[in-house]
This record gives structure tokens, C-alpha cells and sequence, in this order.
């Protein structure tokens, strides 16, 4: 089996590198994650200069427009593949006009930018369940999204977004959650969980970057998601306008959670993106605690 990754150029200040497609090449090929829509010409322009003739499935880790938007242009280049996704997310990707308005009402310009995926026919869709790959293991990990998958493959993790989102940045690990609402921290936890009971093997994050021993950077994670509970929490036992509590935690969690540490070593538009992705992750924190509240209320 070989393995390339292939780094697809957006035009948003600060996203390169930010957006890619992990690529296995053996008695079955598969692509991990086509991106956004708007870029799939890139993908797709792309694979055909690494001299990827045919493929054979493309995995869906979660149904997010900038991780998904691209599985219709990809499917119509390579006709002889199909997509294997969450079950949840099948009828979203035949039907995606729900998906993309619930996207610009949480990101606005930024899902403009990703553009709007295009249908896929049910046919070319595999739900997760019926999964006809041998070797391939199929994991549920719920948490960044409820239809959220992991896979592994000839012992390599493709983690998606279940371990958080991990870069290089001047030869510092940077690590940051991906929490959005609606966030549920036990359950994230849990699939952190279900992945280090995996056995230890090289894990390929859904944005650039990837590590020898995936243990280690779970690990790492989970001390992470810990720690934000804790300084998240803090913050919204002070009250506030939520505007000001989110800001307030991430101007704390900077200075706190030395897995961030890499943010100073950031060009401004990459630290730009990344505050506006820290925010809409603590959000996520902040309705967790928020409904957890109101549940201890009733």
C-alpha cells in the first residue's frame, strides 16, 4: 500500500495549508475527505497530476460542507467510486440545501467561500453499517459531529476531526478542539476514548498534518479538552454577555493551554482564522455547559 497526501490551495488568507485529501493506493484505493465545493477542480486537477487513473471509494469522516463539499465533482470524475459515510449523512448529501443554510447561518461568508455541495445520487452513497471493504474498520466517533467517523486502514488512523485539529507551525505542534454546537463533552471524550483503544498507530488528521504514534496526541487531546472544561467553565460561572465570556476564554485558554503555545509562531491571517475557530469552539463549550444548567434546573 502507498500513500500521499494532497494539499488543496484555497483562496482565504491564512488557509494554506488548512484543507487536504489523504490518498491510499493498493488493492484498494480510497481518498479521505474531497474538501469544499469550490475547490474540487483543484482536488481533482491534482490527483490527476499524481497519476491517480482510478479510485474506488471516497470516505466521508462527517458531512461538514468544507469536508464533504467536494463528493459530487469527485464522484463525476472518477465513476467507478463510491462513498462510504455516516448513514445519518446520506439523506444530507442527496439533499444538501439543509446542510448548506444551517452552514452559512454558523459561518456565514466563510461557508459562501466553501460554496454549496451539489447532490449526490443514492446510489454512489454507502452507509457506514454496510461498509464492503475488508480491512477497513469503520468507527463511530460522535463528538466534532453526531454523524462523525473514524477509519482505520492497514494500521493508519484517519482521525477526521475526532482528535482535534493538529499543524506544525515552525517545528511546534500546535493542537486545538474542534467543538462547535451542539457540543456534548462526554460524548466527544468517549470517542477519544474509542480511539486509544485502538492499537498505537500513525494518525492522519482531516487538516494537514500527521504523527508517527497517535496515542501520544490523543492523549494529549484528552488533557486538552479537560483543561478547557475547567477554564470554560470558570469563565461562565462569572456571567457575563456571551460575546464577552467567549472572548474572555480564549484570551485565557492562549495564555493557558501550552498546546496553543504555537499560536505566536502564527502569520497574523493564520492566527486570524484560528481565533475565529477557537471562538466557535469554546461557543460549543459554552451550550454545553449552558444545557447542562438547565438540566440540573429540571
Amino acid at each position: 500500500m502507498s500513500e500521499i497526501f494532497i494539499p488543496i490551495q484555497q483562496d482565504l488568507p491564512g488557509f494554506n495549508p488548512f484543507f487536504g485529501s489523504w490518498i491510499s493506493q493498493g488493492d484498494v484505493t480510497f481518498l479521505v475527505d474531497p474538501g469544499p465545493a469550490n475547490t474540487a477542480d483543484r482536488l481533482i486537477d491534482s490527483m490527476e497530476a499524481a497519476g491517480i487513473k482510478r479510485l474506488d471509494y471516497v470516505l466521508i469522516t462527517h458531512i461538514h460542507i468544507d469536508h464533504g463539499g467536494a463528493l459530487f465533482e469527485v464522484l463525476k470524475r472518477y465513476p467507478e467510486a463510491s462513498a462510504i459515510c455516516h448513514e445519518k449523512g446520506v439523506p444530507h448529501l442527496v439533499d444538501p440545501s439543509r446542510l448548506y443554510e444551517g452552514s452559512l447561518n454558523v459561518l456565514g461568508d466563510l461557508a459562501r467561500t466553501y460554496g454549496s455541495p451539489k447532490p449526490v445520487e443514492k446510489e454512489r452513497l454507502i452507509p457506514h453499517t454496510l461498509c464492503p471493504v475488508d480491512g477497513l474498520e469503520v468507527i463511530e466517533t460522535p463528538g466534532h459531529a453526531i454523524h462523525h467517523l473514524s477509519f482505520t486502514y492497514e494500521q493508519r488512523l484517519y482521525a477526521g476531526e475526532a482528535a482535534g485539529n493538529y499543524f506544525i507551525v515552525d517545528g511546534q505542534e500546535y493542537l486545538r478542539p474542534a467543538t462547535p454546537a451542539r457540543f456534548f463533552l462526554n460524548v466527544f471524550s468517549e470517542s477519544v476514548d474509542r480511539l486509544l483503544s485502538l492499537e498505537d498507530q500513525p494518525i492522519r488528521y482531516a487538516h494537514v498534518e500527521s504523527a508517527d504514534k497517535g496515542h501520544r496526541l490523543l492523549r494529549r487531546f484528552k488533557d486538552q479538552l479537560q483543561l478547557w472544561e475547567s477554564v470554560i467553565g470558570e469563565c461562565v460561572g462569572e456571567g457575563g454577555r456571551k460575546a464577552d465570556m467567549i472572548q474572555h476564554a480564549v484570551e485565557r485558554l492562549l495564555k493557558e493551554d501550552p498546546r496553543l503555545a504555537a499560536f505566536e509562531s502564527m502569520g497574523e491571517n493564520m492566527r486570524k482564522r484560528e481565533r475565529t475557530f477557537m471562538a466557535n469552539s469554546v461557543n460549543g463549550f459554552v451550550g454545553f455547559f449552558e444545557e447542562r444548567a438547565r438540566e440540573q434546573r429540571y
